[in-house]
């Protein structure tokens, strides 16, 4: 936009300095001409005072000289009354012009060589018709014209570049509210919720900075008020987990006694992290530093020991693979739970009982993949599946989950993706960056730049490790 402006300016300054210039420069050139032939018309007079009284050569060189005329200017006085034709000074014109100007009775010009003459007729004492040829060179027709131009040029230049510092200071003014609009645009996208833009400029970005800030207000509010709700309903479940707490204390011994009463105190610590996290004034958005994160094969191991107790009740083959060794990963450990528990949930709750399932996970040198697989009916609709709080529709069901897994693995700069398993079923891949280098400036995941890193040993593992027989727990 500045340097529209400034083109715009620029050529509509010349446009006008032309307009004026050019005419202009025209009539100082032919007011030169008629100075300089007005000139000629005075000195040719000076001389016919002088004529009207005598024709004698040498008085009349006397009345030449002293005009300081010798070689610009002529007379030619005819002969008659038995008196020859005088002609004094150098004559430039032809004798057919001057010829004519005594037989016409007026002033005339003519070109010469190197300038222009004036032929003045003149009356002399016999009533014959004198001629005064004053010669005006072409340096004195065009004297001052050059100054005059140049002065017109530099007038014209002044006036281009003050256009264009003028239109200059205006692109400022106008394009740093718009920058500094952007800028900020872009820090709300990153959830710098305090961003805002001081409302200064001309109208329109003034108008823009307040609609901005009424909107990023807006949004400060609509987050406010949902984290107040996710506290306040999370709250609430306070009551129920009481009363299972109670009843799980009075189951007695056993290991499914153990195991409600482990998941009891678990769900108590996500509802208070929940209200923690909910009561933030600020959230989090900065990547996780150096160091933090968890060891993904150890968390497995746990939930998968958790969900096999309730796999064997239900008769259900399980396998666990890739969990041998230690896969560090840049993501908190209670969100990987939540991950796992979320889609191990949807094993149980969508497919049969005695339905199989599996758990791989795949460490790579720049991501780690995590598969959940099941012989179940599988999912015919998965693009649909990924969207938030749509739900499969049946009973227990809110389309929350697998959006905990998406948002965990676009933390990172992965993605998830649904397809078919090797069992028969689904199969959900959770692909976690470990450098977290792909993200997009709104902290989503690009999936593009996500796929072509892909590294290719990993890709060659994951092949043998479908083509080669598991065997299920």
């Amino acid at each position: 936009m500045r340097w529209a402006l400034v083109k715009v300016c620029v050529a509509v300054t010349s446009m006008v300095v032309i307009a004026f210039a050019v005419p202009l420069g025209l009539v100082i050139k032919e007011l030169a001409r008629d100075r300089a032939f007005s000139n000629a018309e005075r000195e040719a007079a000076a001389v016919a005072p002088a004529l009207s009284i005598t024709t004698d050569r040498e008085q009349l060189e006397r009345v030449v000289a002293s005009a300081g005329l010798d070689d610009g200017m002529a007379v030619h006085i005819p002969a008659g009354d038995g008196e020859r034709a005088v002609d004094l000074g150098r004559q430039r014109a032809s004798d057919a012009d001057v010829a004519t100007v005594r037989g016409l009775g007026r002033a005339s010009t003519t070109q010469v060589p190197g300038g222009s003459t004036l032929l003045q007729p003149t009356a002399i004492g016999s009533g014959a018709i004198a001629v005064v040829e004053v010669y005006v060179p072409e340096s004195e027709v065009g004297k001052g014209v050059a100054a005059a131009w140049a002065v017109l040029a530099g007038v014209g230049v002044a006036l281009i570049a003050g256009s264009v510092a003028v239109a200059d200071r205006l692109g400022v003014r106008m394009v740093r509210p718009a920058r500094r609009l952007v800028e900020s645009a872009h820090e709300l996208g990153e959830g710098r919720l305090g961003a805002r833009v001081p409302e200064e400029g001309p109208k329109e970005l003034r108008l823009a900075a307040t609609a901005f800030n009424a909107m990023a207000d807006q949004v400060v509010q609509l987050l406010a008020n949902e984290r107040e709700l996710a506290a306040d309903l999370s709250h609430r479940l306070r009551t129920p987990l009481t009363v299972l707490r109670l009843n799980a204390a009075s189951l007695g011994d056993g290991p499914a006694a153990e195991q409600t009463r482990a998941a009891v105190e678990q769900l108590e610590r996500e509802v208070d992290t929940i209200i923690r996290t909910a009561r933030e004034a600020t959230p989090q958005t900065a990547a996780p530093g150096p160091g933090a994160g968890c060891d993904a094969a150890e968390v497995v191991r746990e939930r998968m020991a958790f969900w096999s107790a309730l796999a064997e009740d239900e008769g259900r083959r399980v396998r666990l693979a890739g969990v041998d060794r230690p896969v560090r990963i840049p993501v908190a450990r209670t969100d990987l739970a939540a991950a796992l528990d979320a889609l191990l949930g949807n094993v149980f709750r969508h497919t049969p009982e005695g339905t199989a399932f599996a758990v791989d996970v795949h460490n790579g040198e720049d991501a780690v993949i995590v598969l959940v697989s099941d012989a179940g009916p599988g999912i015919p609709d998965p693009e649909a599946a990924m969207a938030r709080g749509r739900g499969s529709g049946s009973d227990g069901s809110t389309g929350l989950g697998l959006d905990i897994v998406r948002r965990l693995a676009e933390s990172t700069g992965g993605d998830v993706r649904i397809g078919s398993s090797v069992l028969g079923g689904t199969e959900v891949r959770i692909w976690i960056q470990l450098d977290g280098r792909a993200r997009s400036p709104r902290g989503r995941a690009h999936r593009g730049p996500v796929r072509r890193r892909r590294h290719p040993g990993l890709r060659s593992r994951l092949t043998s490790a479908f083509s080669r027989p598991r065997s299920f727990l």
